[in-house]
């Protein structure tokens, strides 16, 4: 049945808005009348094969943090023992934005219409991602989709909180690095050259340091929007490269072979490995689908890869640990989890303890990367400064000495 979305008033004058089903717009004014509501705007929702009807820059109906929650709210309802179809109504009134009402009555259209939920969400892949699908469409065949939606909102949850330290980790020396580059580059083309202004005509030879910043700053002046745009051509032209399969494989590759960033990338990308692949299991999703769900929410691709070969393997009959152990590249840590999981017979249980302390090994690496380059970044920061007092300071104090 279609979806319309409606704008009324109500007996006390008060606009409302929401989704209603109705055959025809007719019929949908029709419902409002009988619910003491003057229809002002009555609008059929689209439906499309690619989801809602949005332009390529504009964002998610839905960010992480919300989708986390709205899952949540999902699962809490129907583990009450309220119906897919009339937890959706409700959560489509509750909604925040009209983008998110219309998503949530589009799926509650095709449920009504006689599809499963992860079907419904299938038509909006922009929106939901393949694992969150597969998800979904395992709790559905097993009869548990509240422990299932509940386990989904903890996962994400747990990748968000993930993300977010590891960006406050690094905002802290990145915000040092910017403000320390404006410094630097703000003295050495306005300051310095107040220097050769005043020493300029004079025929006192001046200190080597002087002369070297003056140089630097020249060049700095003169040549500053060259290489802003050797910049930009050079981040074009590695954005472009990166986007050949086999260049990025090889840097991607090269990546994780770096002493720090390197292993901080295994882990992570391990973790959500790990953490997607126990959530599958859980759910009962076989493992080579849940393999292949695991290798595409990879984003390093040399990982991704050896993610794919390991599945070639146990689907011919290896098991997991042991094609996992055929590429080093997995955190050794995350094999014997899986050895054991599966000489246990517990293998998602292990898999989501591997997930927990891969995570909390990357989060503590990147805390103590940061606490390192905070001092040192200052220390740069103020060298590089100090280099730059020097070089305006000699030269009054050599002229100083001269007077004298």
């Amino acid at each position: 049945m279609p979806a319309y979305a409606f704008e009324a008033l109500d007996p006390q004058g008060q606009t409302r808005r929401g989704v209603l089903e109705a055959d025809t717009a007719r019929t949908a004014r029709s419902q409002l009348r009988a619910q003491d509501l003057v229809p002002l705007k009555v609008e059929a929702v689209q439906r499309s094969n690619q989801g809602l009807d949005t332009v390529i820059w504009e964002r998610k109906v839905f960010s992480t943090t919300e989708l986390s929650v709205w899952t949540s709210q999902l699962s809490g309802l129907v583990s009450a023992g309220l119906p897919i179809e009339r937890a959706l109504a409700s959560l489509s009134d509750e909604a925040e934005t009209p983008r998110q009402r219309d998503l949530v009555a589009m799926l509650r259209t095709e449920v009504n219409a006689g599809s499963t939920f992860a079907k419904a969400l299938s038509l909006h892949a922009r929106e939901f991602s393949a694992t969150y699908i597969a998800v979904i469409g395992a709790g559905e065949q097993s009869g548990h989709l509240g422990l299932v939606l509940e386990r989904l909102a903890a996962d994400l949850e747990e990748q968000h909180n993930l993300r977010s330290k590891l960006l406050a980790a690094g905002l802290y020396p990145a915000i040092v690095s910017v403000v320390a580059l404006v410094i630097v580059l703000f003295l050495l083309a306005y300051v310095v050259p107040q220097v050769a202004q005043v020493f300029g005509n004079n025929q006192q030879q001046l200190p080597a340091l002087t002369s070297f910043m003056l140089a630097v700053s020249g060049f700095v002046q003169n040549f500053w929007l060259w290489g802003v745009l050797l910049l930009l051509a050079a981040a074009a032209t590695s954005h472009v490269a990166l986007k050949q399969p086999n260049l990025r494989l090889r840097f991607d590759a090269a990546w994780l072979q770096l002493p720090l960033v390197g292993r901080l990338a295994r882990g992570y990308n391990a973790a959500r490995f790990a953490s997607t692949l126990a959530m599958l299991a859980t759910a009962g999703v076989p493992i080579l689908k849940a393999l292949q769900a695991a290798a595409d929410t990879l984003s390093n691709t040399a990982l991704k890869r050896d993610a794919q070969d390991a599945l070639v393997l146990v689907r011919e009959g290896a098991p997991l640990a042991s094609a996992l152990a055929q590429h080093p590249r997995f955190p050794r840590l995350l094999v014997m989890f899986s050895r054991l999981g599966e000489q246990t017979g517990t293998l998602p249980t292990m898999l989501q303890r591997a997930a927990t302390q891969l995570s909390t090994e990357v989060q503590r690496r990147t805390l103590q990367l940061a606490t390192i380059l905070e001092p040192l970044l200052i220390v740069a920061m103020g060298a590089m400064v100090m280099l730059i007092v020097l070089a305006v300071m000699l030269p009054i104090i050599q002229l100083n000495q001269w007077v004298r």
